[in-house]
């Protein structure tokens, strides 16, 4: 583990040396992922204001939904962005070097294929609307809140980890997995950043089970938030986002496992 520890921290101080080896040009990346995400919270902002609310959620509540898709997403692209691009490492054929090096193999694409820029991007819009909607909401911060918000935030993130290591594991016999990324974390994340009850049974069913965004914001919002539209659901998924994430990253964990034995060098 120390050694592990020790490989990350030199991978990510390469990897900050890198990006902002050009200063002015990695600050002008990071706002321009900053503003472009948020035009889209204005645009709802903006929206609601004539509107009100969404089924009973107000703009604020809606905002704290919102900070635990983002907080979670900048968190991902550190740990899981090769996991993102994976074909294109495959295409290009810089797996095969992965393949030779004394490490394993989903450990350096964990540790080296960080977005960092990307990652601040998101991370501080998330941390910018947790900041300015928990107090308007009446989030209490205590012990127990904010390990309770910390474990869902890393359930969240192997969530979205075992999504993209298990289309990694399908690129071994298809290659090309970009149409099923779009369909199945790109178009369904859309639906996630606001509340699940709004949705016909159908998506609901596809955010619980299929691509369990649902754990990712929606139940752990709830924790804090207790909205009327949660007795829909069995009370106990508020608890067990960080179970979720650690168990759907141990089977896409064991598929990915199965199908390293079918790659194909695709050359370069």
């Amino acid at each position: 583990m120390k050694d592990i520890l020790s490989l990350f921290f030199a991978y990510a101080r390469s990897g900050l040396k890198s990006r902002f080896q050009y200063k002015v040009d990695a600050v002008v990346v990071i706002f321009a992922v900053f503003f472009r995400e948020a035009g889209g919270i204005i645009a709802m902002y903006l929206a609601l204001q004539k509107f009100g609310s969404i089924n009973g959620w107000s703009i604020d509540e809606l905002l704290f939904l919102f900070s635990l898709i983002f907080i979670t997403y900048g968190i991902f692209i550190v740990f899981f962005m090769a996991l993102r691009d994976f074909s294109d490492w495959i295409k290009h054929g810089d797996f095969d070097r992965v393949l030779l090096r004394p490490r394993g193999v989903l450990t350096q694409l964990v540790l080296c294929g960080a977005d960092w820029l990307a990652a601040f991007g998101h991370g501080t819009l998330g941390l910018v609307l947790l900041i300015i909607s928990a107090n308007r909401v009446g989030v209490e911060w205590n012990v127990q809140t904010v390990l309770y918000y910390l474990m869902c935030v890393i359930g969240g993130v192997l969530i979205q980890g075992a999504v993209f290591l298990t289309f990694s594991s399908i690129t071994f016999y298809v290659l090309e997995t970009n149409s099923l990324k779009e369909i199945f974390y790109w178009n369904m994340r859309k639906f996630a950043i606001y509340p699940l009850s709004i949705y016909n049974k159908f998506i609901q069913a596809i955010l619980i089970f299929v691509v369990p965004f649902a754990f990712v914001n929606y139940f752990p919002a709830q924790f804090f938030l207790q909205k009327p539209d949660m007795a829909a659901y069995p009370a106990w998924f508020m608890f067990i986002t960080p179970i979720v994430g650690i168990v759907l990253y141990l089977a896409a964990y064991a598929f990915w496992r199965f199908s390293l034995r079918f790659y194909k060098s695709t050359g370069n």
